[in-house]
């Protein structure tokens, strides 16, 4: 059954549409993070929208399958899929197509389409910016996209970020010498972002895991807060193996470095956030802004990426939204700059001045025959009026 007529502007759930002038804000915004990037030595990519899906899902974990919108390609029989997160795309752009050496910088920005609600704006089509660097493994690297990631939020005018850091590397490395099934290592993980004691503890016994293994994954949980958690899970975690100790390890250094590049940034540690499990294999973090409950931006690292393409290249990076990122800059309610109306004319005079005036970056628009509305309903603070034989822009009256 076809739409009733009344109902046929209405938009899927979660599909959003953006107009005047939120639009202009929007792009503007677009615009100066390009420019932003561009300074880093970032370079633009610009991916498909629509991909094989095997392209799309490596090293990606179900949790993107479940996002992914699936569709049979006409020509080939073959099935193909809209993207849900650009970064396994830049990774093969990376592996395949440039192939270079040593580190590499990329950006993007664009429209992905999940199957539900999700991430910063639970919209079903954010608008993905990011930027990712491959080749090199040090926690550098990982500073430096921190330090883009907080110019970015800077940018868009944020104030009061803080930045949650984690590692993913330690819970691998305690749960990997456990060898729990699949299915228990699931269960345990799910407990864990719960910060469920008693469940945690309890599904160790169950796998008769002993208790110094025990003690360290349960106390994983509590190991959220400043500083002071650093020190505190080399304490608690001691004899967990020379995996934990190094992505401690990492971690430290990586404070020091902040510490350094962004000595005003709150670092707040929780290594029992676990986000991206399947995705990323060791630091993890996202940035949070007063006012928002969720995080705003989020990244970490993705050693192996590339590997599907045939090139496994160190890799970290960050993503946000750009709807989220209009909203902190005042949600695209900014003044629009002056417009200036013309009347309608074909007079050489005129059409010279109006040409003039756009070349120059000002926004004219020229009314056309039969028109009824003038300056003030076209949203024009300025006018062209006919002065002495010349067109000169006045204030509307």
């Amino acid at each position: 059954m076809s739409a009733a007529p009344l109902d046929r502007w209405l938009l899927p759930e979660g599909i959003d549409e953006i107009v005047p002038p939120q639009a202009a804000h929007f792009e503007s915004l677009r615009r100066r993070l390009v420019d932003l990037f561009g300074s880093w030595g970032y370079e633009l990519v610009i991916p498909p929208f629509i991909e094989y899906l095997e392209s799309l899902h490596i090293s990606a974990g179900s949790d993107l399958e479940l996002q992914t919108f699936k569709l049979t390609d006409q020509l080939t029989g073959r099935l193909m899929a809209v993207r849900a997160d650009m970064t396994p795309q830049v990774a093969r752009i990376d592996a395949h197509h440039l192939r270079r050496e040593g580190p590499v910088r990329l950006c993007y920005l664009g429209t992905v389409l999940h199957s539900r609600p999700a991430g910063f704006s639970r919209s079903r089509s954010p608008f993905q910016v990011g930027a990712e660097l491959y080749g090199h493994a040090g926690i550098e690297s990982d500073a430096e996209v921190l330090c883009l990631m907080l110019a970015t939020l800077e940018a868009a005018g944020a104030e009061g970020v803080h930045l949650d850091l984690g590692h993913v590397g330690i819970f691998h490395a305690l749960v990997d010498k456990l060898e729990l099934g699949e299915s228990a290592e699931a269960d345990l993980f799910d407990a864990l972002q719960r910060k469920a004691h008693a469940e945690i503890a309890a599904l160790l016994e169950v796998q008769q895991v002993k208790t110094a293994d025990a003690k360290r994954i349960v106390g994983l949980a509590d190991l959220n807060g400043g500083s002071e958690v650093l020190p505190q899970a080399r304490r608690l975690l001691k004899g967990g193996g020379p995996a934990v100790l190094a992505a401690l390890g990492a971690l430290e250094a990586l404070e020091q470095v902040m510490g350094m590049r962004a000595p005003g940034v709150a670092l707040h540690y929780d290594l029992a956030e676990l986000r991206g499990y399947r995705y990323h294999p060791g630091l993890v973090f996202a940035a949070f802004v007063p006012g928002h409950g969720q995080e705003v931006a989020r990244g970490g690292r993705y050693d192996g990426i590339g590997a599907a393409f045939g090139r496994s290249r160190p890799a970290t990076g960050f993503s946000t939204d750009l709807n989220t990122l209009a909203l902190l800059d005042g949600g695209g309610h900014t003044q629009q700059a002056g417009r200036i109306f013309a009347p309608w004319s074909d007079a050489p005079e005129l059409l010279a001045v109006i040409a003039e005036l756009r070349a120059r970056g000002e926004q004219v628009v020229q009314g056309l025959p039969n028109q009824q509305e003038g300056p003030r309903e076209m949203d024009c603070d300025l006018e062209l009026v006919e002065s002495d034989g010349a067109w000169v822009p006045r204030p509307v009256s």
